[in-house]
């Protein structure tokens, strides 16, 4: 067990939402969004119909893989995949194969498209058959003996996963699935939200947040590439909350769980200081990182905390935690997000929103 009390702090909320200045701590599943199927599912329904749309499913076709899902970080609507299909891996990371079943869906709907449809229905059973028995996800399906292997939150993976099985099994938009197999998916989602809950992590017996990878057998915070170190998620754990707090009826056990991680977030927001990024001719790459002091700026987060003390970590190639993002790689600093203002809409909009759709008074000091 992690032998450190928690921080706990009495509710507290903040004035507005947080920004970064010029920094821009844009997760790379969010720069894959930008593009891709993503781009197109705000289309009208009659679009769908359209020679455009069918141009764009068939590129998105030839990108599947033979699992059933599609690779990360490839824009599969520009053109026809003309390389080895083989060479493909499916993934779940960045975003990766959610939007591209959800534009098939779309396109099957407003077609009833027989090749839209049997696609869709490879890529839903792959992500099934990529759950593991207690509920969590790797990152990719076979995932090996590498850190994929771990249950994922990182880039809300795993939450991205649970949100679609939900979203199959609920709205009008799938019923072309077979109803057996969308009344399977409820099964599906119970046992996601039963993994959330066994993977939040214990400090002396206070309940925190989640670390953005967790062993696949005990439920233990794992560290992932070499600067992803064990530890406690400023990020992350914002999807799983928010997660939590979409469940219609939350159990005792689930509203705990949330409480505890709001308690926790609070306790480790940041602030007195900035990010800035610097450009110049003097600096590699021609731009920096550097946290300023600013008694006026707006709170923010660390993507990653230690476990037991709570203080922000940053790390490089070298695999050591450092106090201070000035201490690591400039490689590292500029091309990674190490802070983030994703708690500032939940603390101050979200949270209070579900406590009273609970009954609950947003002033009590919870749990």
């Amino acid at each position: 067990m992690w032998r450190c009390a928690a921080t706990r702090r009495n509710p507290a909320y903040l004035s507005s939402l947080v920004t970064l200045g010029m920094i821009a701590l844009t997760w790379s599943m969010e720069q894959t969004r930008a593009s891709g199927p993503t781009a197109w599912l705000a289309k009208e329904d009659s679009w769908f119909q359209s020679a455009e749309a069918k141009t764009i499913r068939d590129h998105i076709l030839s990108y599947q893989t033979r699992l059933g899902g599609w690779p990360k970080n490839t824009d599969t609507t520009k053109t026809i995949f003309a390389g080895d299909i083989e060479e493909l891996r499916a993934n779940f990371d960045n975003g990766a194969t959610t939007d591209e079943l959800r534009f098939l869906a779309r396109h099957a709907q407003a077609t009833g498209d027989a090749q839209s449809k049997e696609a869709f229905t490879k890529g839903l059973d792959y992500i099934v058959r990529a759950q593991y028995p207690h509920g969590g996800w790797p990152q990719y399906f076979p995932p090996g003996t590498g850190y994929a292997r771990h249950i994922t939150f990182s880039d809300d993976a795993m939450v991205r996963l649970l949100l679609f099985v939900r979203e199959v099994a609920k709205k009008p938009l799938y019923s072309f699935v077979e109803k057996q197999k969308r009344d399977s998916l409820q099964e599906v989602f119970d046992r996601g939200i039963d993994c959330i809950l066994k993977c939040q992590i214990n400090v002396d017996g206070i309940k925190t947040a989640w670390c953005a990878q967790h062993d696949e057998i005990d439920f233990e915070p794992r560290p992932a590439r070499v600067y992803e170190l064990v530890s406690l998620s400023g990020s992350e754990s914002v999807g799983i909350v928010k997660l939590l707090m979409s469940l219609e009826t939350p159990t005792p056990e689930v509203i705990s769980a949330v409480d505890y991680a709001v308690d926790w977030l609070r306790a480790v927001k940041i602030t007195g200081i900035r990010v800035d990024v610097v450009t110049g001719p003097e600096y590699p790459m021609g731009r920096d990182k550097i946290v300023t002091a600013d008694p006026q700026a707006a709170p923010i987060w660390a993507r990653f905390y230690a476990i037991g003390t709570n203080k922000p970590i940053f790390s490089d190639q070298r695999g050591l935690a450092f106090d201070r993002l000035a201490d690591i790689s400039h490689e590292r600093r500029v091309g990674y997000a190490w802070y983030t203002d994703r708690p500032a809409a939940l603390l101050e909009k979200d949270y209070p929103a579900w406590q009273r759709k609970l009954g609950r008074s947003i002033n009590s000091d919870s749990p």
